[in-house]
């Protein structure tokens, strides 16, 4: 398999692809080595990650430049990841003994209750390429310190960065039989599918998603599932600094070239505001730098996926069909690379594709509307329910309009952020289960009940 590099489109190595039989067998060394790993004190599963946790910090110039190479994005974006990377896994070592140990229920003279929490086995993480250590870390280190083993599937567009993260936890002194990498494309996702994990946990497309799920459901396996959104936002009239919140939610829709699950996918602006809004918004998009990756101060990179930039062609294209406006951006750069320009859209609404369908990349569309009902009633129209955000002076103005919106997480006055300590959760058609917070660390667990009579 080639390594390409997006923004380049000169290929960086090859790696060879596990089969049936490759997989096979480190299936079968996984399912050895984790019961030994589970035998081993929750103390020191902390301590080999906590390893880990240092090793990120001093290899981080390594592995973003890495990362950089075969995914595109700003280097200094790949820097942040991996700090964001490690201030999750912080939390993890931090509260593993509180969520992972014994929990008493009854502890009287005759009898106790107790509830106890047990590896699920050896799980399958079919992993994302837009964040490889975020979406990563939010699986691989809590099943680890559960005492799980890991099949690592990074995407391909990923593996150099999943054979890095592999080749630290080794050096941390996570055991060779505990986590092992599945190189490859779909053909390996599919021979994944069909063998007997405990448990499969996939972040990517609602599509792929609920392929997956159909096919493990006969298994009776838990099956996560961190799937894409559309996510809205709805900056209200009451707002005052109309400028600052215009460049807050600008990088909130393009941050990593809009490419994360949370990104901000459609923009409601209150009437009374929305003219200010707009120009502060595209004067934001149009003073960013666009180039190579590793050119400092670079804000917009290289898109993955080349088959994105005919996607978000194709929106452009049927919106402006439909007599949307073009602030600026709206078509691929000419340049070796999969580079698109920043992308605002105006006068549009729900019959455009930008306003219903995952974009996934560097564009955006913003409608007005006359209040907070008609505002909702947008928010709501979505098969998608991943984050939903209101601006305003007013909280309980933004927790009222919130509450009613079907959504796994709701911002207040921000967005596109994750919190290591808050449940990271989809609906409909965003996911199924939750990463993060202590609901993500017992995911990866099977409760067990004790009665203890003497």
């Amino acid at each position: 398999m080639n390594i390409v590099n997006p923004a380049s489109a000169e290929m960086i190595t090859t790696v060879n692809e596990d089969d049936s039989k490759s997989l096979a067998h480190k299936y079968l060394l996984l399912k050895s080595g984790q019961v030994a790993w589970a035998s081993r004190s929750l103390d020191e599963r902390i301590a080999v990650l906590e390893k880990f946790y240092q090793l990120l910090d001093e290899e981080k110039e390594q592995l973003a430049s890495v990362l950089t190479s075969e995914v595109g994005k700003p280097l200094q974006q790949s820097r942040n990841e991996i700090n964001g990377a490690r201030a999750r896994i912080r939390w993890m070592l931090d509260h593993a003994v509180q969520y992972l140990s014994d929990e008493t229920v009854v502890n009287g003279p005759d009898l106790k209750e107790l509830i106890s929490y047990e590896p699920l086995g050896v799980i399958c993480n079919i992993s994302a390429w837009n964040y490889p250590y975020l979406v990563g870390v939010n699986v691989f280190i809590p099943a680890l310190l559960a005492g799980n083993a890991v099949m690592y599937k990074p995407s391909e567009y990923a593996t150099l960065t999943g054979l890095e993260i592999e080749k630290l936890l080794k050096k941390a002194g996570v055991p060779d039989d505990v986590f092992k990498v599945a190189i490859g494309a779909k053909e390996t996702g599919e021979h994944l599918l069909y063998m007997n994990f405990d448990g499969y946990f996939f972040t990517g497309s609602y599509q792929t998603g609920k392929y997956i799920y159909e096919r493990v459901a006969p298994k009776m396996v838990p099956c996560q599932l961190e799937l894409g959104g559309k996510d809205p936002l709805y900056v209200t009239d009451d707002v005052k600094d109309i400028a600052g919140i215009a460049a807050g939610t600008a990088d909130g829709a393009f941050y990593n070239n809009g490419q994360s699950c949370c990104s901000v996918e459609r923009i409601y602006v209150h009437e009374k505001v929305y003219d200010a809004y707009v120009d502060a918004f595209v004067k934001e998009v149009k003073s960013w730098k666009i180039g190579s990756p590793t050119e400092d101060g670079v804000y917009i990179g290289a898109l993955t996926r080349k088959e994105q930039l005919s996607l978000l062609e194709n929106q452009v294209k049927d919106a402006l069909l439909k007599d949307a406006t073009l602030e600026t951006g709206g078509k691929a750069i000419d340049h070796k690379g999969n580079y698109f320009e920043p992308t605002v859209l105006t006068n549009v609404n729900h019959s455009m594709k930008v306003m219903q369908e995952e974009s996934f990349g560097p564009i955006i569309g913003i409608m007005k509307v006359k209040d907070d009902q008609e505002a909702l009633k947008l928010m709501q129209d979505t098969p998608y329910g991943l984050t939903s955000a209101v601006y305003s002076e007013n909280m309980e103005r933004a927790r009222h309009i919130l509450s009613q919106i079907d959504s796994g997480t709701g911002y207040w006055n921000c967005c596109d952020r994750v919190s290591a300590g808050l449940p990271w959760s989809g609906r409909k058609h965003s996911g199924i289960g939750a990463t993060l917070s202590h609901q993500g660390l017992r995911a990866f667990t099977k409760p067990k009940g004790w009665h203890l009579r003497s």
